[in-house]
């Protein structure tokens, strides 16, 4: 019996009882047919491949990834979710089967393909990581593992550089965004500009700061973390010279408090904003519980910071905490074209200016310090509003 893709073809072939003269796209299906073989081929091994890189990297893609690349291993060897649906309690096989599940009926052939584009885009980009460490940037600071530290024609960059963890911002790197500011604020340049490496600007806290907490420690990892975040967010109110956000991708939580304390914010057009205080069991840090209602009034930021509202890049801007919008396939070129011109300009006179707009801020200072760590911060600390690192 014939198969039937061949009978398919036959048919295409068929001449009409009138004789009339097929026309010369008949053929066309068998040689299509072929071409899908060998791809199919070219796929299977590409795959087989793929798997063996993927053992090769050297870091962790991070979990968002890790489970992309399990729904596309399952479904490009098993197709579809056949399995149940775990419980709702069951956190790691629940996200397991939602990364499978969400690929529907996607076909295996397509499924190998995605898998090996997905490798080998990890292993692109952590050889450009490696090539990038062994020549280093021209003007790159030493003594610096969680962020990229520059200073060129008249601008300190502060890049966070944990993009494998979204830019999620350890205990380390707090302290290394404290080091990076006081020189930043010390050396010559004349504005300083921070942003981040990869998709995104920052997820926030590094949840692992919270893990293998015991309880009767949790007290002193308050405490010490209240320390911690009061200075880090000191630096920002302290910072000398003109401070700059270049929010490149999702901005949330901290990273988000410490922009209303930038002297402006550049965002990129897929840039997002979101302090999931409340959502968390927490209260709002980095002085936004004073100075949001005073940049977008007292309805907008509690929407933010009590009903953990997440702004688009262009309501971030209608409300005041963004400066300026650029679309995300220029916003680079724009941007930096622009800082390099406010580089140029007199730095003592931007210095000295900045001061002067500034000089209600520091005023309260001692207030916006306490505030920077919520209301617990102040006194004293209590279950269920321990502070956000």
């Amino acid at each position: 019996m014939a198969s039937p893709a061949l009978t398919f073809v036959r048919r295409l072939c068929w001449r009409s009882p009138c004789g009339a003269r097929p026309t010369q796209a008949v053929c066309v299906p068998a040689i299509h047919l072929h071409m899908t073989a060998a791809t199919m081929q070219v796929s299977q091994k590409d795959f087989q491949k793929a798997q063996e890189q993927l053992k090769l990297l050297k870091k962790d893609p991070g979990n968002e990834t890790k489970l992309k690349l399990y729904g596309l291993f399952k479904q490009a060897t098993e197709g579809p979710c056949n399995a149940p649906k775990p419980g709702m309690l069951d956190f790691v096989k629940k996200a397991k089967w939602d990364a499978w599940n969400s690929l529907g009926n996607l076909s295996q052939d397509d499924a190998r393909q995605k898998y090996a584009e997905l490798v080998s885009s990890l292993v692109s980009a952590e050889s450009a990581s490696q090539k990038k460490e062994a020549s280093p940037e021209e003007g790159r600071h030493d003594g610096y593992e969680t962020l990229i530290v520059t200073t060129k024609n008249n601008i300190t960059k502060i890049m966070f550089n944990r993009p494998d963890r979204k830019n999620a911002i350890n205990h380390q790197m707090y302290r290394e965004i404290i080091k990076a500011l006081e020189e930043a604020g010390k050396n010559d340049s004349t504005i300083a500009v921070i942003t981040g490496n990869g998709d995104y600007y920052s997820s926030g806290n590094d949840l692992n700061n919270f893990t293998n907490v015991q309880p009767g420690e949790m007290e002193k990892m308050a405490k010490d973390g209240a320390v911690l975040l009061k200075e880090f967010v000191g630096h920002f109110i302290d910072f000398p010279k003109p401070l700059i956000a270049v929010v490149n991708g999702p901005a949330i939580g901290i990273c988000v408090t410490v922009l209303a304390l930038c002297d402006l914010v550049y965002a990129s057009d897929r840039a997002t904003f979101h302090s999931p205080f409340s959502q968390l069991g927490q209260s709002p840090e980095g002085c936004s519980s004073y100075l949001f209602p005073k940049i977008m009034g007292l309805a907008k930021a509690s929407e933010m910071l009590l009903f953990n509202k997440k702004l688009t890049a262009a309501e971030a801007c209608a409300q005041g905490l963004v400066t300026e919008v650029f679309p995300d396939s220029s916003f680079q070129k724009e941007v930096w074209a622009r800082l390099e011109a406010y580089a140029s300009l007199p730095k003592n006179s931007l210095a000295v200016s900045k001061q002067l707009l500034r000089v209600n801020i520091h005023n309260n200072c001692a207030v916006l310090k306490c505030l920077c760590l919520g209301p617990a911060g102040c006194e004293h600390f209590h279950e269920g509003n321990v502070i956000d690192l």
